[in-house]
C-alpha cells in the first residue's frame, strides 16, 4: 500500500508512466493545475509555496524509496521534480503579482514559463547540468529541475527591469 502511494507521488499520480514526453506532461498539467488553483478557487500564492517547500521534502525522501534498487538513479517516470520545478516560478509570479490580473496576460506568462522551464530542462545550463551529472540520489532529481525554475525566474526578472 505505502509502495502504491509512493509511486503514485513521485509519478505525479502516474503521468511519469505515459511513454513519451511525460517530463513535458507533467509541467503542463502542473501549469494549467496552478492556474486552476489561482485563477479559479483564488487560492493564497503564499499557502501554494509552502506547500511546495513541503513537496520538496517529502520528494527526496519518496524519490530515494522509489530509486532504491534501480540502477537508473533519474528515470523518465519520476516526475514529481517537474512539478517542483515548474511550479517555483509560477507562484513567484503569483506573489509578485497579487491582485487582478487580466486572463489573456496571466495565460502569455503562464505559457511563456512552461515553455522556459521546458527549455531550461531539456538544455541544461549550469548548474542545472551540475546536479544532473554529479548527484545520482534524489537530490539531484529534484535540485536541476529548481535551477531550472530558478533560471525561468532570472528571465523574467530580467524582462521587468528592462520593460520597467
Amino acid at each position: 500500500m505505502l509502495n502504491k502511494i509512493n509511486f503514485l507521488f513521485v509519478t505525479f499520480f502516474g503521468i511519469g508512466k505515459i511513454k513519451k514526453i511525460p517530463g513535458s506532461v507533467a509541467s503542463l498539467v502542473t501549469t494549467l493545475f496552478l492556474f486552476f488553483l489561482f485563477h479559479f478557487l483564488n487560492v493564497s500564492p503564499n499557502i501554494i509555496l509552502i506547500s511546495i517547500i513541503i513537496i520538496f521534502f517529502i520528494s527526496i525522501y519518496a524519490i530515494n524509496i522509489f530509486i532504491k534498487d534501480l540502477d537508473n538513479k533519474d528515470p523518465k517516470e519520476i516526475v514529481i521534480d517537474e512539478f517542483i520545478g515548474q511550479s517555483i516560478p509560477i507562484c513567484l509570479y503569483e506573489i509578485a503579482h497579487e491582485g487582478l490580473k487580466e486572463t489573456n496576460q496571466v495565460l502569455t506568462f503562464y505559457f511563456i514559463m512552461f515553455i522556459l522551464f521546458r527549455i531550461f530542462d531539456i538544455v541544461k545550463p549550469f548548474p542545472v547540468s551540475y546536479y544532473d551529472k554529479n548527484f545520482k540520489n534524489s537530490f539531484g532529481v529534484i535540485m536541476d529541475d529548481v535551477c531550472a525554475g530558478l533560471y525561468v525566474v532570472a528571465v523574467f526578472v530580467l524582462y521587468m527591469v528592462i520593460t520597467s
